[in-house]
């Protein structure tokens, strides 16, 4: 389990995190939800060590993350970022690769050549390996990067809105592929994410966040409810529960069907 502890950052007078806590258990994915300018990027980049934290403390398992070597914290963490910029004309297979170099540094095993086939075939991504990226559409190329972290084959692995300008196909594909890594692999799988029923359809756990706060944290169910949603994004919700699951309706005036009762705590 990774915990978050008192995190804090500002930028001169501009605080981003104020006190931030939280825990990323093992086997779960959490989300991360709340408005633009919630602290929810940083909050992750803090939790990785890809930002410094003005205050607050992270521990992976019993050890302080600033006891982690560079070497070890790649190992037992993976992060893709927002931004991915590729400044190379790689190959599918190549990228994916990349994810392996914390444990082959560049000379790629047996073991390392099986787990990258893994990665391109739980991505359905074997018949493209041989293309050049720039030749993918967004979507097959948010799928490759996904590849090279699950090649890495780390216990905790971090997305920061891993599902921007992708359509439904792509954005199934990957939250499927999300839950996989944490329900039959046991990893910890953390996701920023602004869509509120897709994070709450594939997540188990969920973190809401409004300036720079954690107002809720704990179960799906118990974050996703209608005092709890109006209080973050400031706008009248209503919360339904559809095969059990919760949905939240946003667009406009909602007006539940009789059918289904509206979740009010």
């Amino acid at each position: 389990m990774i915990e978050l502890i008192g995190l804090s950052k500002a930028y001169g007078q501009t605080q981003v995190v104020n006190q931030a806590s939280a825990l990323f258990p093992l086997g779960k994915v959490t989300a991360i939800i709340g408005p633009n300018g919630a602290g929810k990027s940083t909050l992750l980049s803090m939790a990785s060590r890809l930002t410094d934290s003005d205050a607050g403390e992270v521990l992976i398992g019993d050890k302080p993350l600033s006891e982690w070597s560079n070497e070890a914290l790649a190992k037992k963490l993976a992060v893709l970022r927002q931004a991915n910029n590729v400044n190379m004309r790689f190959r599918v297979r190549e990228l994916v690769a990349f994810g392996r170099f914390p444990h082959s540094k560049g000379r790629l095993s047996e073991q390392d050549n099986a787990m990258i086939d893994d990665a391109l075939a739980q991505l359905g991504l074997t018949e493209l390996q041989d293309r050049f990226i720039d030749q993918l559409s967004g979507g097959q190329r948010q799928m490759a990067f996904i590849a090279m972290v699950v090649a890495q084959n780390t216990d905790y692995v971090f997305l920061d809105e891993p599902l921007n300008n992708l359509d439904i196909r792509h954005s199934v594909a990957i939250m499927k592929t999300v839950r996989e890594l944490a329900h039959r692999y046991n990893k910890a799988v953390v996701v920023v994410m602004h869509d509120i029923n897709f994070s709450a359809c594939y997540a188990d756990n969920m973190i809401a966040m409004k300036a720079g706060e954690v107002v809720a944290s704990g179960r799906v169910k118990d974050v996703v409810t209608k005092p709890i949603m109006e209080q973050i994004y400031e706008i009248d919700f209503e919360v339904e529960e559809i095969n059990g699951q919760r949905i939240c309706l946003y667009y406009g005036v909602a007006t539940p069907s009789p059918s289904m009762a509206a979740i009010e705590s």
